[in-house]
């Protein structure tokens, strides 16, 4: 596995590479790497398996599992394989350069969040994905205060 620092710092140098295509799969292989840290710190070992094609997004529900406040990075693994399809698939498209940047930024905040999230176990729980949005009648759910 390769050393949280050296992904932080390689997500930084691929936002200008050259090669959109072979960037944006490394960025998608870095967040892949990221996840595998914060499933193997979890006492897991991280699954080769895919979910809709990505492994990112399987290796993101197992590190999920029993701890609600990691789908606070849900979407930002979406976004990442969001961005590797639309630089992959049209790498000759005239915004390529910025969909690269956008995708390294988006690399970039999940590294954080996962960095983050194993320093601090209670990140994450603002997010309304990690608490129920209905609750039964009577019972708190905690977006009371945020007016939902």
């Amino acid at each position: 596995m390769t050393p949280l620092d050296i992904i932080e710092s390689r997500i930084a140098e691929l936002a200008e590479c050259p090669d959109a295509s072979l960037a944006a799969g490394s960025l998608l292989k870095l967040g892949e790497e990221t996840l595998e840290h914060w499933v193997s710190a979890r006492g897991y070992v991280p699954t080769v398996a895919e979910k809709e094609g990505f492994r990112l997004l399987a290796l993101h529900r197992q590190g999920a599992k029993d701890i609600p406040s990691f789908n606070a990075c849900r979407e930002t693994c979406r976004e990442l394989a969001y961005h590797y399809n639309l630089i992959t698939m049209a790498s000759d498209h005239p915004d390529t350069k910025q969909r690269l940047r956008l995708a390294s930024l988006v690399a970039n905040h999940l590294y954080l969040f996962v960095r983050g999230k194993m320093e601090e176990s209670e990140l994450g729980d603002f997010c309304c994905s990690s608490k129920p949005i209905h609750g039964e009648p009577g019972q708190e759910t905690g977006n009371e205060q945020r007016g939902i």
